[in-house]
Order: structure tokens, then C-alpha cells, then sequence
């Protein structure tokens, strides 16, 4: 038999999927310790790696081909579930399978910026490969016949996948290859070759005439399907030019065979009349197939024994039998039996697969697990906040009572009572009025650089819009991609809230100035030495009897501030450093059901593991009024007694106890602004990443854009011109008025200006994966914003701001890379160099 047809290859074009990767996993996996990161990077490297053999391995058209691809599409579907796929912006670019270019050069290719994308271009080629490797086997032994037979099957199931899966790859219209009519044809192909070589091992095996017969009259029905699919006028100038011409000549021939071996079996049975019926007719068939399909020996050894066949059988019936020959039309069908069919894809499809990326979790898993621990974090923030409100209300009552130094014994009435020598004591230990200032001094330069970044982000949208809509404006309906303001709505509504956030945190940095400002003097005094304190304070204008029983009484309920202050600290520190660990419990879930119901799994958790310490909260803040109003009733009593109010020294005690909680206030909100600043730092950078991915694409799809209207255009053969009328040209002596030119002469036309060759009318363009007619761009839908403990607990700073959809995570301190982060330095020089291999 002829050989078999094997599809050619889509050819790939390499790209950097390092950066674009490393920038994803980083911004999903933000929490991931330095070892973590740096395991995940050299896993990217060597996915990168894996990627560059692969694609070029497909051109290698051995057996041993096979694994080393099978390895790299496993890996992509394993890659899949641990990343938002439709975040990755990487340009992947595949040429056309069965374009052959032009004398200009270039192919009909696609560019897209989806995983989904890669992963239907590898399973083509994967197809196409194991079609080239079954051609090449060796059909007269049973190994060579049963790897064809089980690599044809294998490419019509990937074909028959594909024509499923291009339409969600491929949202806009695809190269020839992959529409799917094409699609149909090479399924349709691949079975029908497959139940070929199921013959060819039939007739090896020696099986019943009749059975052959059956397999070949199935076989010529699959190929003259595949003939009528192949000649549709959507796809009937795809295919190698010997395609259709040895299609025909298949079916021409397993049509011919069916004839042949049912009249094997007709011998067999005596039926000699229509045994001569059949090989009349194979015999017709047997030149047919050899004129259709332009090959003069094909099947010749089988239409040489119908030829035999046929005179014995004639020679016998004239002399023996005498049988009518029956017409062709009365003979009965001999049956068909289908062997080949296509096979499903296999999971995983290389015998030996090894994840790289086995330190990742599921994607699902890891954003249920993020879900969690924000879920936690919110109620554990604000029992800390309730805490800390409760504080404040009772320091402040306290403060307006001049306790607890209005009862404390001082040194020869000229020192500090003791409970103001020690909060000085304090300031001076972490670092006085001078520290306040310089982390006051440092906010603006920490809000300059987010701002800075912003601004930078905002400059690399507005670029890539304007030369957009500048492309647009000057090839009109030609420039046929989707507008740069339709991809970037949600870049844009993602970059308001970062506006939003910052200019919240100009707010809160101004209430926080505001309340450095009012309790300046008192701070000042405050980090003075204890000897120059005391040269500051007014006379005092008498002891306090410090047996009185209303002094008493007040030195106790200030004992008892102090417990439920420690207690109020303790019952912090354990909200903080509650934790339990979910993962095996949705992991589980995720097993079982498919899906994670965060919602309900983590709320069970969480009131098992605080509803204890929210109970203490509870307690704390609920006995808090019933000691204020005890402190306040003895402090009455004692005013009554002593007389002790209003003095001069007094309101500087009070003075200095509102300073030392407004310094203890500020130094905290003060560092957890820094933090606030540089974790800001941290997202605006990952976002900056992923808007640079997003350029980088766009610049690789306008200049493939660009690159296709050129050759298109150039490809437009001018118009012929046309020929004029004989009696224009001009006749020497026919007295003319025609002036006569060294460029006119006689039949020749008269020099005409160059046409311009017009663009073509329209192509098509790659739109990411997950577009539609509403949302033509897959929804960015980023990490949400860190949630520790609220970065400024008592001031409205947007630390603990949620909007729809979150904020991107950001790497940890002191790893966001280049600042305020250029195109160069961020992406090895694109937009303006291109990467290896373009």
C-alpha cells in the first residue's frame, strides 16, 4: 500500500516565559520563606529549559521524540492548577502547520498571551508528530504495525480533544490548522489511516477473507469521508497538494480490496457468477485508484491477483459452471468492521513524568488557604482594636484625673512621682522626641517612592494605549485588535485604588503630624534628662497624706488599671500568635468534593480556636466601665478630702501623662507607617511587573500585526494594466496632434505613476485567552493586601482597606527589586530589544 500521510508541524518560536512566570508565582506564593523562592525559581529555569527542547524536539520525527514532548505538555497541565493561568502574560507565538510562506517570507502565524494557547499548539504537534513516527515504521513487521496502529489512534483523539478545546484557547478566529474544519479532516484521517494498517495486519494475520473484506469496506468508508471533508471550500486549499489526489486513490483502492477478498470468500461459497462480478469490478477500481492517486504500482501486487483471479474464474465458468453474471447493483454490501477509533489523551501521557513544580500547592488550595488567613486576621484585628480603644478611653480618663501621680508620694516635693519617672524613663529608652521626628522626617521620601512607582505603571498603560489608538487611527478597520482601553479596565480600576490607598495615607499621616504637634512640649519634656524634669516643674503647692483612706482607695483601683493592662497585653499576644493550619483539611475537601468551601470550614475553625480569647475580650472591656466609674467616684472622694486639684504642678503632671500616651501612640502608628510604606512598595512593584508583562505582550502582538498587514500587502499582485486602443499611439507623418516622445513609442503605453498596493481588508489578531464580546481581556483578579495586624490600629490609614477583588501580594521586605522599577531593568530591555529567537 502507499505510505501513510503525516501532518506537518506548527513551528514554534521561542519566548522568555522566565520573567513573566517569576513575576506570577511571586505575586501568588507572596508568603513563601527565601529558600522557598529560590526553589521555585530554579523551577521556572528549568521549565524553561524543558520548553526549549521540547519545541524543537517535535522536528526530530523519532520514537524517542516522543517522551521528551509527552514530558513537556504534562507539565504545563500540571503547572495549570498552580497558577491563575489567565494572569500569565508570556506571548507565545506559533506559526501556521500548512502555510508555506511566500517569496516575500513570513507564515500565517498567531500570537497569545494564554497558557491554554501553548498548551493546544504542543497537543497539535504532539498529533503531528506520532502521525510522522507511525509513516515511518516498518508496516511488514507486527512491531512497526502496532505502534502505528496505537500512534494513529492516539493523534485522532488528540484531534477530536482539540476541536473542544481551540475555541476556549482561541477566542478570535485561529490560523488554518486549528479551525475546525481542519480539525475534522486530520481526526477523520487519522482513523481512517489506522483501520488501513488494521488491514495490512489482517491480511498478515491471515483472518477469514470475509473479515478483510468487512475492515476494507469500512476503511474506504472513512476515507471517502475524509475526501469530501477535505474538498469543502473552507479548508480545501489547507492540505499538501498530494493529499487529496492520494486520499482518493485510497479510497478508490480499499473499495477495490473489498471487491477482491469478498470474492475470495465468493469462491470459497461456489458462487462463481458473482465471484467474476466482484473482480470485474476491483479490477475497474484497482486502475482508478492507481490513476487517482498518480501512482502506477500502487496495489499492484493485489490488482495483479484479481487479474488472475479473474481469468480462472471466467475460463471455469465457461467451461464448468456456466453461472449468470449478476449485475453489480444486485450484489449485497459485504458488511463493515470498524477497529480504529480515537483514543483518549492520556493522564499523565509520559511514562515517567516528574512535576517541577511540586513545592506548589493547587491554585485553588493556595487562594482558600489565603482566604483563611485573611478571614482570621480580621476578626483577631479587631478584637485588638476593641482592646486598644478600651485603653485609650481608660488612659485618657485617667490622664484628665491626674492619676496615678496625683496619689504618688515625690522626693522633697521637687521630683517626679514614680509612675511619671518611669514613662520618661521610657521615652528616653526608645528614643525620645528626636525618634518621631526622623520617622516623621522619613514619610514623605516613603510616600514619594510609592507615588513615584504609581506614576511610572500609570506612564507604561498610557504609552501603550497611545501608540494603540495611534496604530488604529492610521490603518482604520485594518488594525483589527482589540483597543488598549478595553484590555486595561481592570489595570486602570486597580490603579485608582492604589491612588486611593495613597492618598487615604496622606491623610493619615497628616492626623498623625497633627497629634505629634499637640503633644509636642509635653514629648519634649518628656525626653529631657530627670534633672532638668525637675528644673521644669512649678512648686508644689503641698504634700499628700498618704494614709488618707481616699488615697488608698485610688492606689488600689490604679493596681487594678494595672492588671487588666497585662492582662489586656497577654490577651494580645496570644490573638496574634493564634494560628492552625487548614491545608490538610481543605486539601481533603478539594479531594473529596472537587471544590473548597472556605467559608464554612474556615469559620468552624476559627471560633474553635478564638472563642476563648473574644470571650476574654469581652470580659476585659465590660469590667473596664465598672473600674472607670469606681476610679472616678474615689477620685471625687479624694478631691473632697485633700483639696488636691488644679494646681499648676498638677496639669503638668496631666499634661505629661497625655504626652506619654500620645508618644507611646505615635512611635507605634510611626513604625507601622514605615511597614505600611514599604509593603505598598512591595505591591505597586508586582503590579508594575504585571503591567510590564501585559506591554511586552501587546508590543509582540502589534508587531506581528504590523509584520502580517506588510506581507499581506506585499503579496496583493498590482492589477494588470490595461492595454490601449491601437489608434492612440502615435503614426510618424499622419499629421498628428500628438507630440511624439522618446518614452512613446509606437504601441507602448505612456509611463504611469506607481500604484499603491492596498492593505489587506482585514486580519486577525490574537485576543487573550478568556475574552468574549463583553469582556474581551481575562478579569485581573489580584492577591488581596497583606493582612497582618492592621499597619495603624487607632488612625484611618488604609492599611486595613478591602476592596473588590484585593490587592496583589508583594514579595517580603527588602526583595522588590529595581525601584521605581524601569522597563529596562525589569525586563532585560524590552519593550525596545526583542528576546532571544525573535
Amino acid at each position: 500500500m502507499s505510505k501513510l500521510l503525516a501532518i506537518p508541524l506548527k513551528k514554534p518560536s521561542e519566548v522568555d516565559v522566565v520573567k513573566p512566570l517569576n513575576n506570577l508565582i511571586q505575586s501568588t506564593y507572596n508568603g513563601a520563606s527565601a529558600e522557598e523562592k529560590s526553589q521555585y525559581a530554579e523551577a521556572v529555569n528549568d521549565f524553561s529549559k524543558q520548553r526549549n527542547t521540547a519545541i524543537w524536539k517535535f522536528f526530530e520525527k523519532y520514537e524517542a521524540s516522543l517522551e521528551v514532548v509527552y514530558a513537556y505538555y504534562d507539565q504545563i497541565c500540571a503547572l495549570e492548577t498552580k497558577i491563575a493561568a489567565s494572569e500569565l502574560q508570556i506571548p507565545f507565538k506559533w506559526k501556521d502547520a500548512f502555510d508555506k510562506g511566500s517569496i516575500f517570507g513570513g507564515k500565517i502565524s498567531l500570537t497569545h498571551t494564554s497558557i491554554l494557547f501553548e498548551k493546544v499548539c504542543v497537543l497539535f504537534n504532539i498529533a503531528a508528530l506520532q502521525s510522522s513516527v507511525a509513516a515511518s515504521q516498518h508496516l511488514d513487521t507486527d512491531e512497526g504495525l502496532k505502534l502505528a496502529i496505537k500512534l494513529l489512534q492516539q493523534s485522532a483523539g488528540i484531534f477530536q480533544y482539540l476541536k473542544g478545546a481551540t475555541p476556549a484557547a482561541v477566542p478570535s478566529e485561529p490560523t488554518p490548522d486549528l479551525s475546525q474544519d481542519t480539525l475534522i479532516v486530520l481526526q477523520a484521517l487519522m482513523v481512517a489511516q489506522a483501520q488501513e494498517v488494521f488491514i495490512l495486519k489482517a491480511i498478515k494475520d491471515n483472518m477469514k477473507d470475509q473479515i478483510i473484506a468487512k475492515l476494507c469496506c469500512q476503511g474506504e468508508e472513512f476515507y471517502a469521508d475524509v475526501l469530501r471533508a477535505m474538498q469543502k471550500e473552507s479548508v480545501r486549499n489547507v492540505w499538501e497538494k498530494e493529499w487529496i489526489p492520494t486520499v482518493a486513490g485510497k479510497q478508490a483502492g480499499l473499495h477495490a480490496l473489498t471487491q477482491l477478498y469478498q470474492s475470495l470468500a465468493c469462491r470459497a461459497a461456489k458462487k462463481i457468477g458473482e465471484e467474476i462480478a466482484r473482480l470485474r469490478n476491483a479490477i475497474e477500481l484497482f486502475k482508478a485508484a492507481q490513476t487517482r492517486g498518480g501512482n502506477e504500482s500502487y496495489l499492484d501486487e493485489y490488482f495483479s491477483r484479481a487479474k488472475r483471479n479473474l481469468a480462472e474464474s471466467t475460463k471455469d465458468n465457461e467451461f464448468i459452471y456456466n453461472e449468470m453474471i449478476p449485475e453489480l447493483s444486485t450484489l449485497a454490501s459485504p458488511g463493515k468492521a470498524q477497529l480504529a477509533k480515537p483514543l483518549p489523551i492520556g493522564v499523565p501521557m509520559a511514562s515517567n513524568f516528574k512535576d517541577i513544580f511540586t513545592n506548589l500547592v493547587p491554585v485553588e488550595l493556595h487562594r482558600a488557604l489565603t482566604a483563611s488567613d485573611m478571614r482570621k486576621n480580621e476578626i483577631v484585628n479587631g478584637e485588638i482594636m476593641k482592646l486598644r480603644e478600651s485603653t485609650q478611653t481608660l488612659n485618657a480618663v485617667l490622664a484628665s484625673l491626674n492619676l496615678p501621680a496625683a496619689v504618688e508620694a515625690t522626693d522633697s516635693n521637687s521630683g517626679l512621682p514614680p509612675s511619671l519617672r518611669e514613662k520618661a524613663t521610657e521615652v528616653r529608652e526608645k528614643g525620645g522626641i528626636e525618634n518621631i521626628q526622623t520617622m516623621l522626617k522619613d514619610l514623605p521620601e516613603l510616600l514619594n517612592r510609592n507615588r513615584e512607582i504609581l506614576d511610572e505603571t500609570e506612564r507604561l498603560l498610557d504609552e501603550e494605549r497611545d501608540s494603540d489608538n495611534q496604530l488604529r487611527a492610521q490603518f482604520k478597520e485594518r488594525w483589527t485588535r482589540i483597543s488598549s482601553d478595553k484590555l486595561t479596565e481592570m489595570f486602570r480600576t486597580n490603579s485608582k485604588k492604589y491612588r486611593e490607598v495613597i492618598n487615604n495615607a496622606i491623610e493619615a499621616d497628616k492626623v498623625v503630624r497633627q497629634k505629634f504637634e499637640a503633644n509636642q512640649k509635653g514629648i519634649e519634656l518628656l525626653s529631657l534628662p530627670p534633672e532638668q524634669i525637675q528644673q521644669s516643674l512649678p512648686s508644689a503647692s503641698g504634700s499628700v497624706d498618704q494614709s488618707c483612706s481616699s488615697v488608698q482607695r485610688l492606689k488600689q483601683l490604679m493596681e487594678a488599671v494595672d492588671t487588666i493592662k497585662a492582662e489586656r497585653d497577654a490577651v494580645e499576644s496570644e490573638l496574634k500568635s493564634a494560628t492552625f493550619n487548614m491545608k490538610d483539611e481543605f486539601l481533603h475537601a478539594l479531594q473529596k468534593d472537587g471544590a473548597i468551601d472556605e467559608p464554612a470550614l474556615s469559620l468552624a475553625r476559627i471560633g474553635q480556636t478564638l472563642s476563648p480569647l473574644q470571650a476574654q475580650v469581652k470580659e476585659s472591656v465590660e469590667r473596664q466601665q465598672t473600674l472607670v466609674a469606681d476610679i472616678q467616684n474615689a477620685h471625687g472622694t479624694f478631691v473632697s478630702e485633700t483639696g488636691n486639684c488644679g494646681s499648676s504642678r498638677d496639669k503638668l503632671y496631666q499634661e505629661l501623662a497625655t504626652a506619654y500616651d500620645s508618644y507611646i501612640e505615635l512611635s507605634g502608628n510611626l513604625q507601622e507607617g514605615t511597614k505600611f510604606y514599604n509593603d505598598l512598595t512591595q505591591l505597586l512593584v508586582v503590579f508594575q511587573n504585571k503591567i510590564s508583562d501585559f506591554v511586552f505582550a501587546r508590543k509582540t502582538e502589534k508587531e506581528e500585526l504590523l509584520k502580517d498587514l506588510t506581507t499581506e500587502s506585499s503579496r496583493q499582485a498590482p492589477p494588470a494594466t490595461p492595454a490601449l486602443p491601437s489608434h492612440y499611439a502615435s503614426t510618424s507623418g499622419s499629421g498628428s496632434d500628438i507630440p511624439s516622445t522618446p518614452a512613446s513609442a509606437p504601441g507602448a503605453p505612456p509611463a504611469m505613476a506607481p500604484q499603491q498596493v492596498p492593505y489587506p481588508a482585514q486580519v486577525h489578531m490574537p485576543v487573550p485567552y478568556g475574552a468574549s464580546a463583553n469582556v474581551p481581556y481575562p478579569t485581573y483578579v489580584p492577591p488581596p493586601m497583606p493582612q497582618s495586624f492592621n499597619p495603624y490600629a487607632t488612625l484611618p490609614y488604609p492599611g486595613n482597606y478591602q476592596y473588590a477583588g484585593g490587592f496583589p501580594q508583594g514579595p517580603p521586605p527588602g526583595s522588590y527589586g529595581t525601584y521605581p522599577g524601569s522597563y529596562a531593568n525589569q525586563h532585560g530591555g524590552y519593550p525596545n530589544q526583542k528576546p532571544p529567537g525573535w
